[in-house]
């Protein structure tokens, strides 16, 4: 379980264990009050002050003790119960008339203090193992048990092993939780080396492959293993979704495996970047950047990101619709979000290619766009109709993006 996992735990059995603390010390008083009020009906006063003492002395001194599930230990737990049993057998000798009226035992609510720990410690069947017991020195104390002295310890009984269930399924809905984050968080990597691959390794080979299609000779030769290289990386990024069996000849060339243009940096200044210093590389003769006089500050990471998600984009223009194709850039900077737009006016996006070059394997849209957005808390939008160009419209929230 990593940081996350162990911290979420806690959060939830923490409070337990203190209000088993808290409660521990509140049922002392209340039996100590208990004993000072009716004094005057016990014979043997001197057994009660005696069970009592233990009982005080006991609980401050293991008030550590009830902190945590690792330091509630077995041997804590059979001593702390075998006081309670004792408390509750010695009731009749320090009050002669206690098996004849249903007054409280000497421990009182306080042994419901130990059957608790029970339940936090090992879930409800400890905690119906110490109930048991509890309930059975009750009924041997009150010698000729009455209908209440039942129906009080099988309360006990029934609520105790509630208790210890309910802190089963706490545990257990933790684990699957934790699990789940786990899971969140490796799937998040993967996705971030699958885009840094993407737009770096698997772009470099797929260039080689087709420069040594087109030379020939020995660089054919070197674009065949280049192909070949490129295919088993897509695969392992993919998760295995492009079969080891296809060959590089089946790779069309298309926007998913265009060199980039624009490469994240992996370091960089800790205060706000100014997003148009990012895309300002991108403009040229045939690609118009529009952007607000003021600078559209974001945190260094959320800059980069979409910048590189713009330099994604742009490369789907250059492969898609040539470079005689133009495109446009727009920046608007809103105050909750960020958008950036790119079009083109190229011959567009055959409908199914997409879902078609991610099944592929050819994460570019997928990845370098969508998971980058994704992960920066916004969203991409894609149109694209044939004969008429393609439009991103990248999204940002300013809340997200500045974190």
């Amino acid at each position: 379980m990593d940081g996350r996992g162990r911290a979420m735990r806690m959060s939830v059995e923490l409070p337990l264990w203190r209000a088993l603390a808290g409660y521990r010390v509140l049922t002392l008083v209340y039996a100590v009050l208990i004993f000072v009020f009716g004094q005057d009906r016990f014979e043997r006063p001197g057994v009660a002050v005696g069970v009592l003492a233990v009982m005080a002395v006991w609980t401050l001194a293991t008030l550590p003790r009830v902190s945590s599930a690792a330091r509630c230990t077995r041997p804590f737990l059979a001593v702390d119960l075998a006081i309670a049993l004792t408390g509750i057998l010695l009731t009749p000798l320090a009050d002669a008339q206690a098996q004849t009226h249903d007054g409280p035992t000497l421990p009182s609510i306080w042994t419901a203090g130990s059957v608790l720990a029970f339940a936090l410690k090992g879930g409800w069947r400890w905690a119906g193992f110490a109930s048991s017991l509890v309930a059975v020195a009750n009924i041997v104390e009150r010698g000729e048990p009455s209908a209440d002295t039942f129906h009080n310890v099988l309360l006990v009984w029934v609520a105790s092993i509630a208790i210890g269930y309910v802190v089963e399924v706490a545990r257990a809905s933790e684990r699957t939780l934790a699990r789940a984050l786990e899971i969140d968080a490796a799937t998040r990597e993967r996705e971030r080396l699958a885009r840094d691959i993407h737009d770096g390794v698997l772009q470099v080979l797929a260039m080689v492959q087709r420069r040594g299609t087109a030379l020939g000779g020995e660089a054919a030769e070197l674009g065949r293993m280049a192909g070949e290289q490129e295919v088993a990386l897509r695969s392992l990024v993919s998760g295995g979704l492009v079969p080891p069996s296809r060959t590089p000849e089946a790779a069309p060339a298309t926007a998913e495996n265009a060199p980039a243009e624009i490469a994240p940096a992996e370091s960089g200044p800790a205060g706000p970047v100014d997003l148009r210093t990012l895309l300002a590389p991108c403009a040229g003769a045939r690609v118009t950047l529009s952007e607000p006089g003021a600078p559209v500050l974001l945190a260094p990471g959320a800059a980069r990101e979409l910048a590189a998600a713009v330099g994604a984009a742009l490369d789907n223009v250059r492969r898609h619709a040539g470079d005689a194709a133009s495109a446009w850039i727009l920046v608007e900077d809103w105050p909750d979000e960020v958008v950036v737009t790119v079009r083109d006016d190229g011959p567009g996006i055959a409908e199914g290619r997409l879902a078609q070059a991610e099944g592929e394997g050819r994460l570019g849209v997928a990845q370098s766009i969508r998971g980058r957005l994704r992960d920066l808390g916004g969203r991409a939008e894609l149109l694209s109709v044939p004969g008429q160009g393609t439009e991103v419209e990248l999204t940002v929230p300013r809340g997200k993006a500045d974190t």
